[in-house]
């Protein structure tokens, strides 16, 4: 860095000690517990202060940031449409126009035909409630006559939405309108009532209430309400039409109620009632006496098994068994097609489908080209579908989608994303394995230029995420050429925690187990280093949220390893949060991380990897910190009084973070944006320009492409 860039002083944000009852979980005198309140003035100069420090620390990396730019924007369609899926005999898709930062969502009646235009989301950047240029769409469903659209839509990022009705007819909303809705709507098959679900006070789902079209949405009806704060709700409709199912879960149990839905009236029933620590997920096939039911559970198989049972009577004690559970095989959820079922399963840390023939039992498997590719099911909403659509990628290769005949297993590509000028003939990904201080083999995928020397030299981005058994597979993005034309490897860990090695992969990885996610980590740049993919010093990590854990973590356990780490919204006052049950998500979260409030040595165990309760010795890697004032998963509160503890430690060594050869910056987002972001494809990019800006600079990488 230049003398220039530092003429400003970090900020110095004020302390106020307190007393360990103010703030939950906070230990006495902590001098920061003050900025729980994003909203006080004294909070909002600090985010604010902090974000000018950032602009003027980034100032001379903002060439390479317009160049990184310039580079993804050249690799993406001016216009480009999805790949339809049929729903009621129409076709659906969606498009994307030049210049444009949001999709349009359309469909077309037949081959040919001039597309209708159903909803265009860059004309709600034009609403009067859009104040600050944000949009976002928490559902989108066409009911089943397909006369009406039911969309949702958030102005600000904190993830309620406003429900609105769409007559598809003359392209005009209805007057009804619904505040402060949440994820998930089902419509009833009159296409004249609807579900939906709205949140607490700590924004965690938990009603369902009914619409009927054209009444007061203060008459609507409250169908069902979860009362155990440990749960959370989601509401949709089976692709056969036959059901609306409301799921109530936590992180290890499930429920699941039944409403007919040609009678919305009809009071839900309980699936199968719950139990603790026993998880199901349903699907419904239609056919005689109401059809039957297809479940994934774990009663009696941890890695889960494939139950059938009659819709008149779907309680455990009817259950057939269809797939028996296997210790190597994770299913994860099953799909109704007809006579076919389409199983999502995870086998050797990669994704599979697996095809079951109802009636015949048959089954095949349906498989990408390695571990290193990811595979899903595509949109497929047509319950009598004969082919399934399918989405491949890997870290090198755009998403291509395929129809695959669920009869004869074949392959039809139907469409491979454009990406202008970019070639993934010249590059190789690949997976390897790390080695965890237990002995379990962690799965690390790579991706590098073809040609790369293997000698230890290269700079690389090391990305992960580890926890609520969520699968990081590979994913494609126009960003990662830009990397790995500068001569750097990026490397994705699958580490546990996660899901990719199945329950056992969670289960290995959570609660008193949860220090496995960050040593693993560990372990996958000690490998890269070692094996000579990567330099040792030229190591940049990256995550967000529960990902944004594992970066204050490792930063906090080994700041040796890194160059670099970028911790996007973190989750790093762990005790204090989590001691905390007003603050979103806590109580439905204890059985992920624990409850330290209630039980002392869970206390102890958190506080040991906490990365608030653990701040380093310099010298520091660079630290590059976001958080976002509208966001309601991590609140900003949380990055703030981290940054705030570590440069009140740089300043009290005698030898501040900067005088130590280390950055510490912090992107505090004032603005309308959401935990994951901006939503504009422009401005994603921009937002990750700036990211990678930032790691370019920290690990040395050419300003320009070598080649």
């Amino acid at each position: 860095m230049t003398d220039q860039a530092r003429e400003t002083a970090p900020p110095v944000p004020p302390i106020a000690p307190v007393a360990a009852d103010v703030e939950p979980g906070s230990p006495a005198g902590d001098p920061y517990a003050w900025m729980r309140d994003h909203d006080l003035p004294a909070m909002r100069d600090y985010l604010a202060a902090e974000r000018a420090h950032y602009e003027q620390e980034i100032a001379p990396a903002r060439a390479l940031q317009d160049r990184l730019l310039v580079e993804m924007i050249a690799r993406v369609a001016p216009a480009e449409d999805s790949v339809t899926w049929r729903r009621g005999g129409l076709e659906y898709f969606t498009r994307v126009t030049a210049g444009q930062e949001l999709e349009q969502f359309c469909r077309v009646a037949a081959p040919g035909e001039p597309a209708q235009v159903l909803l265009d989301a860059n004309l709600l950047l034009g609403d009067p409630a859009c104040t600050g240029g944000y949009v976002d769409l928490g559902v989108r469903e066409v009911s089943p006559d397909g006369g009406l659209l039911a969309y949702s839509v958030d102005f600000t990022g904190d993830e309620l939405f406003q429900l609105r009705i769409r007559d598809l007819a003359t392209g005009e909303d209805l007057p009804d309108r619904i505040d402060a809705t949440y994820y998930g709507l089902a419509w009833a098959a009159d296409s004249r009532s609807l579900f939906y679900v709205l949140t607490d006070q700590a924004y965690r789902p938990h009603e369902v209430w009914r619409h009927e079209l054209g009444t007061d949405p203060a008459s609507d009806v409250r169908v069902f309400r979860e009362d155990d704060e440990r749960f959370a709700l989601i509401v949709r409709a089976t692709r056969s039409g036959g059901y609306v199912l409301i799921e109530t879960e936590s992180r290890d149990t499930t429920e699941t109620l039944i409403i007919p839905a040609s009678t919305p009236q009809t009071p839900p029933a309980v699936l199968e009632p719950r139990r603790r620590g026993v998880e199901y997920r349903a699907d419904h096939a239609d056919g005689g006496d109401g059809g039957e039911f297809y479940l994934v559970t774990n009663d009696g198989a941890e890695e889960f098994r494939l139950v059938r049972a009659p819709a008149r009577a779907p309680g455990r004690a009817n259950w057939t068994e269809v797939i028996a559970g296997s210790p190597d095989t994770r299913l994860a959820s099953v799909h109704v097609f007809g006579p076919y079922l389409v199983v999502e399963q995870r086998h050797a840390a990669a994704p599979q489908l697996r095809v079951v023939h109802r009636p015949s039992g048959e089954q095949r498997l349906i498989e990408a080209g390695g571990p290193h590719y990811s595979l899903a099911l595509g949109t497929n909403e047509d319950y009598a579908a004969a082919v399934v659509t399918v989405r491949t990628e890997s870290l090198i290769d755009p998403p291509s989608w395929h129809d695959v005949d669920l009869a004869s297993g074949a392959w039809e590509l139907r469409k491979r994303k454009d990406v202008p000028g970019y070639d993934p003939a010249g590059y190789i990904t690949q997976r390897v394995a790390a080695t965890a201080a237990d002995g379990t083999v962690i799965p690390v995928t790579v991706a590098c230029r073809r040609g790369l020397r293997q000698d230890g030299s290269a700079a690389c981005l090391l990305d992960g995420y580890g926890a609520y058994e969520d699968c990081y597979w590979p994913e494609f993005s126009v960003a990662t050429p830009s990397l790995l034309d500068r001569g750097a490897v990026y490397a994705v860990a699958h580490i546990r925690g996660g899901g990719e090695g199945g329950r056992r992969w969670w289960l290995q990885g959570r609660l008193d187990r949860k220090r496995n996610t960050f040593t693993d980590f560990i372990a996958a740049a000690d490998m890269l280093a070692a094996e000579g993919w990567v330099a040792p010093d030229r190591i940049v990590s990256r995550g967000r949220s529960a990902g944004g854990l594992l970066q204050g973590a490792v930063f906090s356990m080994a700041p040796q390893r890194w160059r670099a780490v970028v911790a996007e919204v973190p989750f790093v006052d762990c005790v204090t949060t989590m001691s905390d049950p007003t603050i979103p998500l806590t109580i439905n979260e204890w059985d992920e991380w624990g409850d330290p409030a209630s039980d002392p040595v869970i206390r102890a165990y958190m506080r040991s990897y906490s990365p608030y309760d653990n701040v380093p010795p310099l010298p520091w890697p660079d630290l590059l910190v976001t958080g976002n004032v509208h966001d309601t998963r991590v609140l900003i509160r949380e990055p703030a009084k981290w940054v705030a503890k570590l440069r009140a430690a740089a300043a009290n060594s005698g030898t501040g973070a900067a005088e130590a050869g280390s950055r510490l910056l912090f992107r505090a987002e004032l603005g309308t944006e959401a935990h994951m972001g901006p939503t504009g494809r422009y401005d994603k990019l921009r937002y990750e320009a700036e990211i990678l800006a930032f790691i370019a600079t920290a690990a040395a990488m050419p300003p320009t492409p070598p080649i």
